[in-house]
């Protein structure tokens, strides 16, 4: 098994990706729920377990993302947001974590991260592949996350979002990243990654992917959405529908790519790539 912790430290001596930001709750006592990002109380066995799966996952994904091969498809979006000076905002399903990890491992972007046992052995996972995290959800802590990502957006990071995370609905985009782009005058970027062949455990909240070793992957990058800081709660609510379509329709073109012919791929490409 790999030796992610001193892999990272290798990483960041050598040159070769960044060195991400991580931001651990303040000693001070909470406002309220919103701003809470204390980790919860759990029994040692609880605790014993969280390096043991991190490292098991970390592993998974280190083992498994090298034989992965990606197409993507609207990457230039992103790289005409970061020529006007400012940064992106990404938005993903859950479901396509994995994946999504490794492809955009090492480039310090900023993930909001849950403090529940989930989040725990979560956030050394991604901490280790180069990721930058910021404690907070959809439910506990989420107005301290976001933040901390407005902040880190201000240093030149990027942000991300599993955007039904950390517990769904599955598909239901939540509020946070039409928030943050208000606030920082970035825009968001939602994407999808459809992968050829691999694993849907349809048991889970996500419809969990594991890619199959080898799979091929279409990355699919949707046009920045903005959010002007002076929009109304009407505006704010058109912009967080906007995302929501544009989140399903990658989702769908993604997921039904390698049934497509490739005439119709095609057709894709050359919108996806204007």
């Amino acid at each position: 098994m790999a030796n992610p912790e001193a892999e990272q430290g290798a990483l960041s001596e050598s040159g070769n990706g960044p060195s991400p930001p991580s931001a651990s709750p303040p000693e001070s006592e909470p406002v309220n729920l919103h701003y809470d990002t204390r980790l919860p109380k759990l029994p040692w066995s609880r605790r014993a377990q969280i390096p043991i799966i991190a490292a098991a996952v970390y592993s998974v994904i280190r083992t498994l993302g090298p034989t992965l091969r990606f197409e993507p498809l609207g990457e230039q979006q992103a790289e005409r947001v970061y020529a006007s000076g400012r940064r992106c905002i990404f938005a993903f399903w859950h479901r396509v974590i994995i994946p999504v990890a490794w492809w955009a491992r090492n480039r310090g972007i900023v993930v909001l991260n849950t403090t529940a046992f989930d989040g725990q052995w979560t956030r050394k996972v991604i901490e280790w592949l180069g990721f930058g995290t910021a404690q907070g959800s959809s439910t506990r802590g989420g107005l301290r996350g976001l933040a901390v990502m407005g902040k880190r957006l201000e240093e030149g990071f990027d942000c991300g979002f599993t955007i039904d995370g950390p517990r769904g609905p599955r598909y239901v985009a939540k509020p946070g990243p039409v928030m943050l782009a208000r606030k920082s005058g970035c825009p968001i970027v939602v994407f999808h990654i459809g992968v050829d062949r691999g694993k849907t455990f349809t048991n889970t909240w996500d419809h969990f992917l594991l890619p199959a070793p080898f799979a091929r992957a279409v990355i699919l990058c949707a046009p920045p959405i903005y959010v002007p800081a002076d929009a109304d709660a009407d505006l704010m609510q058109a912009k967080h529908a906007e995302m929501q379509r544009a989140l399903e329709r990658v989702r769908d073109i993604g997921e039904g790519w390698f049934q497509l012919t490739e005439e119709e791929r095609q057709h894709y490409r050359d919108e996806f790539l204007r």
